[in-house]
C-alpha cells in the first residue's frame, strides 16, 4: 500500500470498476438517454436520483467486475428506497 490513502482507494476502486474515464462515459450516456425520455419529467426527484445512481452502478458493472456484490446490493438498495417511499416509508 501507498502512503497516500486517496491513491490507495482509487487503485482499489479501479480494480473493481475499471478505468474511470470509460465508466464515466458509459454512465453519462445512460443518464442522457433517461433524461431525454418523455417520462423523465413525470418522476419525483427521488426516482430520478435512484435511476441515475442505478445507471452509474450499472456502468461500473459493465466496465469492471460484474461479480462485485456491492454494486448489485447498491442497485437493490436504491430501488428499495423508492419502493418504500411509495409504500409510505421514508428514509
Amino acid at each position: 500500500m501507498n502512503q497516500d490513502p486517496i491513491t490507495d482507494m482509487l487503485t482499489e476502486r479501479g480494480k473493481e470498476y475499471g478505468l474511470f474515464i470509460s465508466q464515466a462515459g458509459l454512465s453519462q450516456e445512460l443518464k442522457t438517454v433517461m433524461r431525454d425520455h418523455q417520462g423523465w419529467s413525470a418522476l419525483g426527484t427521488d426516482m430520478q436520483e435512484a435511476l441515475e445512481l442505478i445507471a452509474m452502478k450499472s456502468s461500473r458493472i459493465l466496465n469492471g467486475n460484474p461479480n462485485h456484490i456491492d454494486s448489485w446490493d447498491d442497485i437493490a438498495g436504491y430501488a428499495r428506497l423508492v419502493a418504500d417511499r411509495l409504500r409510505g416509508v421514508t428514509r
